[in-house]
């Protein structure tokens, strides 16, 4: 039985064959592909580092319908991290490549080392601007909020302490 899971992709490393991050990410892209169908592709957006990061990352979110349980697909995702040379390290330091299932056609998955919705999705711009580009419509199934009303609540202006 096939799923649809949202994954997102991240950079902020240069790789020896395929560049900057932006190349990566698209290597990246293609290479997720041999996992399933990749119905949606956003544009590849830059974005601050963060926590320990020191370089701007490259960032998108794509689509993809497959067979794969969540475990096994993050399995595939963890492996072709490390296929493009990323090591364990500082948290949310600098990477070659960042992989992650952030939402799941069967709703909620909770074991160990996989959780999804991904606990820190909505509170990631880095994650909801390519997301909302290409699947505004998916609804969280902990809160019911699309992915385009997650960016809204993130991205609103707020008022000024006074």
């Amino acid at each position: 039985m096939s799923s649809t899971y949202l994954v997102a992709l991240g950079s902020n490393r240069r790789h020896g064959f395929y560049g900057p991050p932006p190349g990566v990410v698209h290597a990246a892209m293609e290479e997720i592909a041999a996992l399933g169908t990749v119905s949606a592709r956003s544009a590849v957006m830059a974005s601050a580092p963060m926590g320990a990061a020191r370089r701007r990352f490259a960032n998108a979110a794509l689509v993809l319908e497959s067979d794969l349980t969540p475990p096994a697909l993050l399995a595939a995702l963890k492996r072709m991290e490390r296929e493009f040379g990323r090591r364990r390290g500082q948290r949310w330091g600098d990477r070659v490549l960042d992989l992650d299932v952030v939402l799941w056609s069967g709703g909620i998955w909770r074991s160990k080392g996989l959780a999804i919705p991904h606990p820190a999705y909505a509170r990631r711009d880095f994650v909801l601007a390519p997301a909302r580009a290409i699947a505004p419509g998916w609804r969280d199934p902990l809160n019911g909020f699309t992915i385009a009303q997650a960016f809204a609540r993130l991205t609103r202006r707020r008022p000024l302490p006074r």
